[in-house]
């Protein structure tokens, strides 16, 4: 069969090279923070005195939807400092205070579909990396830390902050204290770091920054500049977190056990974590999901020894996955950075899982990034797997080269090595354009015929023996007048061959997305392509989505899509719904419908899902997550009781699950209850 439809744009695809606009070159912001003595209450009232005295940070410029041009809501920001945190105060002034959107007040849910105010910290200074914080009018938490210019998320990183909000009628108010003990910096006199300020005001679409006209909102290279910091070292360098479980199952075997986590700061730019016995017994459970592939599927992390951190490891060729490891004795790990040199490293030892028999196994994994040039880097993994006297893993090298602002090129080159022992070489190429409302990549990978065979003992491959070429293009158009506001299109070609030459698979995929002005949006995607397995098969899918009021938290999505699948029609419907019932009562809930004619070994299939919080504070919640999915016979419950007296770490934690929490499994339905109290020293 020849994919004449998918190559050729492929050829095509690197004409759009010569289009790289040039880097942006407007002057860097600068501010000034105003050292203080006095006492801050974190209330979301700017009402103490030094408030008054610090320099106002004004005249935030959009990012969307009219791109360097001036927002249309005024902010002001100030920042504050002492030798224990950084204080930063927002008053966000708005014509509707009424209509301000507040839904989220769960830790880490995406606070950028709520009315929202978001800082970026450059605390290394090195335009590459920064901690991000953002809260709303409950004044609810969002934080992480982007790397590589704000091209890589991780929202896992939890700092230690508070924060508050007020509404004003002018608008509303913010408060945030950042304790300096959750930060890596530099001490000394007259530092600077890299300054983020943005505001998000969803019902009009509107994101602004102050440092100008920026690329990208997390372009951590176009930040502003925090002058003149006297920074002492952080006091407090070592943090132990001792916890206690205790379980009841069936409401007749009872059990305990005790652990330990701990952190020590060996100086304000390294540190290291253990962990004793953790209990990931109350880690929500994975969501049933439809795969309609023959691959295997790659599901997130919800662990936290393993989430800390866990954006240095992440790489296109996957050579880490921590999901390959089961529950643990212990771990250790240590992270730092000096200079233009970060690393990272962890090792752990699991526990013999008698369901499949597989004995105890050592994991450790070990990372190495150096930076060079104005904003590029290159570094080192290597991941391993002892198991029985038998090692197997990973090593490579992998480069990310920032020619300008909007011009981007990646690679990597990896070995795995293991019972096989040819075929187990690996590499990509990947230059990429990036502005504000444009992207466009190709791509170049090979995957050894038996890499992955090696690889997956501690990464993930979903599938070797292959050539591969791949190119993307999406434009964002903004409408200034008429019923749409907003037009988004993208294209995806791929196409790989087996190491013999043989073609396997090609696809292609067109999406076209509006948003209407009267919170509506509609979405439009279709995709075909070629496999070959144990036959040749052509698939395809076309889908249809019906959204409303999708720019903020509270929506609801419908989808309706149909097509062929390996020699079987089908009909997939899928919605979601979300909700808030009262001010502090969430409601999440998602369907899955899928019908295959024929339906062979009955694997249509009913997937529901349903997520309720009710926070009485943010610190003090309820939380139920329950999950259907008829093809498996799955049902499965979880109710989760949380009163966080030291936030993040120091909580007390009571839960009840019945079913299984794992991915695919029915497991059995059986009754457990869980009792967790952890207190942070």
């Amino acid at each position: 069969m020849r994919p004449a439809r998918a190559v050729l744009p492929l050829f095509l695809a690197p004409l759009f090279l010569l289009i790289a606009p040039p880097a942006n070159a407007q002057p860097v912001r600068e501010a000034s923070a105003l050292k203080i003595d006095e006492l801050i209450r974190i209330d979301g009232v700017l009402d103490e005195p030094a408030w008054a005295k610090a320099p106002a940070l004004t005249d935030f410029v959009q990012f969307a939807p009219d791109r360097g041009a001036p927002a249309t809501v005024r902010t002001v920001v100030r920042v504050l400092y002492d030798d224990r945190a950084v204080y930063i105060g927002f008053e966000n002034f708005d014509p509707e205070p009424g209509r301000i959107a507040a839904s989220l007040s769960k830790r880490d849910s995406d606070l950028r579909e709520d009315d929202s105010v978001v800082v970026c910290l450059d605390t290394h200074h090195d335009r590459r990396s920064c901690y991000f914080f953002l809260t709303n009018l409950l004044g609810a938490q969002f934080d992480g830390r982007f790397t590589d210019n704000g091209t890589t998320q991780d929202s896992t990183w939890d700092g230690i902050w508070r924060s508050a909000a007020r509404r004003t009628e002018a608008g509303w108010t913010a408060e945030l204290a950042i304790e300096l003990s959750c930060l890596k910096y530099r001490p000394g006199r007259d530092r600077a770091w890299g300054l983020g300020l943005g505001r998000i005001f969803p019902r009009r679409l509107e994101s602004s920054f102050w440092q100008g006209r920026v690329d990208s909102p997390y372009r951590v290279s176009q930040f502003g500049r925090l002058t003149g910091l006297e920074l002492e070292k952080a006091s407090k360098a070592l943090q132990v977190v001792p916890h206690v479980t205790g379980r009841l199952e069936d409401w007749r075997d009872a059990g305990a056990s005790a652990g330990l986590d701990a952190r020590y700061a060996f100086s304000q730019t390294v540190s290291g974590d253990l962990t004793l016995n953790p209990d990931f017994a109350t880690v929500e459970a994975d969501q049933e999901q439809v795969n309609l592939t023959r691959f295997a599927l790659s599901l997130p992390e919800k662990r936290n020894f393993f989430l800390e951190g866990s954006e240095i490891y992440r790489q296109r060729i996957q050579l880490f996955y921590s999901r390959r490891i089961g529950d643990i004795h212990g771990g250790v790990k240590v992270y730092g950075k000096a200079g233009g040199l970060e690393f990272s490293g962890l090792s752990a030892q699991t526990k013999p899982n008698e369901e499949t028999g597989a004995g105890s196994a050592n994991f450790s994994v070990f990372r190495l990034k150096t930076d060079f040039l104005k904003d590029s880097s290159i570094g080192f993994l290597a991941a391993n797997k002892l198991a029985g006297g038998r090692n197997a893993g990973t090593a490579g090298i992998d480069t990310s080269l920032n020619f300008t602002d909007a011009f981007r090129f990646t690679g990597q080159l990896a070995v795995s090595y293991g019972e096989a022992k040819a075929g187990n070489v690996a590499f990509f190429l990947r230059p990429t354009i990036d502005t504000a409302t444009f992207h466009f990549h190709v791509r170049y990978t090979q995957l050894g015929e038996f890499f992955g065979d090696n690889a997956n003992a501690v990464g993930f491959v979903r599938d070797d023996n292959r050539r591969e070429l791949d190119s993307a293009l999406s434009k964002t158009l903004w409408i200034k007048r008429g019923f749409l506001e907003r037009v988004e299109y993208g294209s995806n070609y791929n196409i790989y061959w087996g190491m013999n030459g043989v073609l396997r698979s090609w696809q292609i995929d067109q999406g076209l997305e509006l948003d209407f002005r009267n919170k509506l949006s509609l979405e439009v995607d279709h995709a075909e392509e070629y496999k070959l397995f144990e036959a040749e098969f052509r698939n395809r899918e076309t889908e249809l989505t019906l959204g409303y009021n999708t720019r903020e938290w509270r929506s609801a999505r419908l989808s309706y899509a149909f097509g062929r699948n390996f020699g079987l029609d089908f009909d997939l419907v899928e919605g979601s719904v979300n909700h808030k019932l009262t001010r502090d009562l969430s409601l999440e809930y998602g369907l899955t419908r899928l019908i295959f004619d024929p339906d062979p070994e009955e694997e249509s299939t009913w997937i529901h899902s349903l997520r309720a919080t009710h926070h009485f504070t943010p610190d003090l919640f309820l939380k139920f997550y329950g999950q259907v999915n008829s093809a498996i016979d799955k049902t499965s419950v979880q109710l989760l009781f949380v009163y966080r007296f030291q936030p993040p770490f120091g909580l007390v934690q009571l839960a009840y699950q019945r079913g299984s929490t794992v991915f695919g499994v029915a497991g059995e339905r059986t009754d457990t209850l869980f009792m967790k109290f952890a207190y942070m020293f």
